[in-house]
């Protein structure tokens, strides 16, 4: 499942229209065990990308990943940030190691929103990996 909306970038801090784009499709569209997970990506061009993981018990592509591949079947040449939200009112969820790894592989500058004991922020997702 994947939506698309043409928005401005929010200025400074974290984008919450993204945050709230997540929270909307995980709440609307993860229905279930085969869908827990909802990742938004703020396309360069201000759009925002929406996408949902794909559980298999062999797997299956978390949302950050199906998300890439959504993005750019819409034409998105570059992801500037991104989010990834859990069902059931979870909240802002970290990618997982691998997604790190693939966000930083196609994205080197990519902002990545994250939660925190004190609410959520932005890093570069090259943060998130060891040195």
């Amino acid at each position: 499942m994947t939506e698309t909306t043409t928005t401005t970038t929010g200025t400074g801090g974290v984008d919450q229209e993204l945050v709230r784009a997540a929270a909307r499709v995980a709440r609307t569209r993860c229905r279930g065990d085969n869908h827990t997970m909802a990742a938004a990506g703020r396309a360069d061009d201000g759009r925002i990308v929406t996408a949902v993981n794909a559980y298999h018990f062999t797997g299956g592509p978390c949302a950050e990943l199906v998300l890439i591949g959504a993005a750019a079947a819409q034409g998105v040449q570059r992801l500037v940030t991104v989010v990834a939200v859990g069902d059931r009112d979870r909240g802002v969820v970290p990618p997982c190691g691998r997604c790190r790894q693939v966000l930083l592989d196609y994205f080197p500058d990519l902002e990545v929103i994250v939660g925190t004991g004190d609410g959520i922020r932005a890093v570069r997702v090259a943060e998130l990996l060891p040195e």
